[in-house]
């Protein structure tokens, strides 16, 4: 119940202050997240990875197309507005700290489930074969049962 309340809360302050947000920074933002889910996607193959050049490279991307298109909108309409560059480069750090966020929680899981089927193994290896109590001797390297030799 907390969370539908708190969810309902974001989504009523999210709707009035979409009113305040001009279309364009709106607009800004989508591609600025777009273009920095291809750069984090880019970063994160080079880089065989690591999470600091992932967001490096989604900040990267929409950092590079937010100055291409100001540069385009210089070139034909004469402003350059850092306000929707800022907008653009904001899209692509929250596509980055997503990307962090989902990633670590993988990889938590991830490393859990190894820890759980270690303890598992573990547990199985020392329930059929004691440790303590193992004798080795030369049929036992070679795999055969030690009961051959007490009949």
């Amino acid at each position: 119940m907390k969370k539908i309340l708190v969810t309902s809360l974001l989504i009523i302050l999210a709707h009035n202050s979409y009113g305040q947000i001009e279309q364009d920074k709106v607009l800004h933002y989508l591609g600025g997240n777009l273009y920095g889910l291809v750069g984090a996607g880019v970063a994160n193959e080079i880089s065989d990875g690591d999470r600091t050049w992932t967001f490096v490279g989604a900040v990267g991307g929409s950092l590079l197309i937010g100055v291409a298109k100001e540069a385009i909108d210089q070139n034909q309409y004469g402003g350059w507005s850092n306000e929707d560059l800022l907008a653009t480069v904001l899209g692509g750090v929250t596509i980055g700290a997503t990307i962090d966020i989902f990633k670590k929680k993988k990889q938590r899981k991830r490393e859990q489930l190894f820890r759980d089927a270690i303890k598992t193994a573990e547990f199985r290896y020392q329930k059929i074969i004691p440790i303590e109590t193992m004798e080795i001797n030369s049929l036992l390297v070679l795999g055969i049962s030690t009961t051959v030799l007490e009949k």
